[in-house]
């Protein structure tokens, strides 16, 4: 199989999304994967670490009933293209990947769009409706809430489930070099504690995530990532608040009851200072809504978007 247009193979995981067309568009010389199915206004959803836009595997084709759904892979993840970091932090500044996905809503011809993130997609979609405010109509955002929030009230029940955060920002190459030794483990080490009780990932999926961080790219681009996000990325939202930028677009906030979110913050009032119009809802999910629960997510945003 090859992606229409580019003369490329398609990626390995277009098997486990039956239904959508996959493409790779170049974005100011990043390469976005995608794949696009359904007819009716245009719908983004973006993935969360350390996943790939598989994590819509079930609720992209429901929504793709009503809406015209791309899934996409962000920069560094999945098989989007991967630039080397830089030590300014802005390569993978979520202002950069907001860019990205933005420039591939346009590139497909959706000047405006609803918009759904999860995780690290949620936290580029709160970047991008900032950056690109006439572009997105709705967004709702799952089991998170904004990157500022969360590092000014930095807690040890917070430092110890998300220790990830301040591993993967470490600049000594730690990261990097024990990830590489056994990128399985790592992966499913992460994801495992993180999904509610008796819930698990079927062996395809997990495999498609654990392949994409064989890829040092990956790895690299990953750790880049969340660099940003104490550094880089925590200067752009500071200055958003100090110039009184709000997220004036209708926001859904969804979170699992049995994740760290739900248990510790109070998702939908902290959303409401930085948006003007916000709903919420918690679910009885872990931190992986769409695979957890994706039937109560598909209803939800089913609602939201109408």
């Amino acid at each position: 199989m090859t992606v229409p247009g580019s003369g490329m193979a398609a990626p390995a995981s277009s098997s486990l999304l039956a239904g959508f067309e996959y493409g790779q568009m170049d974005v100011e010389g990043v390469m976005v994967n995608h794949a696009i199915a359904g007819s009716g206004s245009p719908l983004l959803l973006l993935h969360g670490y350390p996943e790939n836009h598989l994590m819509w595997r079930y609720v992209a084709p429901a929504l793709a009933e009503d809406h015209t759904v791309v899934v996409a892979d962000l920069r560094g993840y999945g098989d989007s293209g991967k630039p080397a970091p830089d030590a300014a932090g802005l390569v993978y500044s979520k202002r950069s990947m907001a860019s990205d996905q933005a420039g591939l809503m346009r590139r497909l011809g959706f000047a405006q769009f609803d918009l759904v993130g999860h995780d690290r997609g949620a936290r580029v979609a709160h970047r991008l409706v900032l950056d690109h405010p006439d572009a997105v109509s709705r967004l709702a955002v799952l089991d998170i809430v904004p990157t500022r929030h969360v590092l000014r009230n930095v807690t040890r029940a917070m430092a110890t489930a998300y220790y990830h955060w301040f591993f993967l920002a470490l600049l000594n190459g730690v990261p990097e070099h024990m990830i590489a030794a056994d990128p399985g483990f790592w992966v499913r080490s992460l994801i495992g504690p993180l999904l509610g009780p008796g819930a698990s990932i079927e062996q395809p999926v997990m495999d498609d995530y654990i392949r994409c961080f064989t890829d040092l790219r990956t790895i690299a681009g990953s750790c880049a990532d969340y660099r940003a996000a104490a550094s880089t990325d925590l200067i752009h939202d500071e200055e958003s608040a100090a110039a009184g930028q709000k997220i004036e677009c209708p926001v859904l906030a969804l979170w699992g009851t049995q994740a760290f979110v739900g248990r510790n913050y109070e998702p939908a009032s902290v959303w409401a200072e930085y948006a003007s119009h916000v709903r919420g809802s918690a679910l009885p999910t872990g931190h992986f809504l769409p695979e957890e629960a994706p039937d109560l997510v598909s209803a939800a945003l089913r609602d939201f978007l109408g």
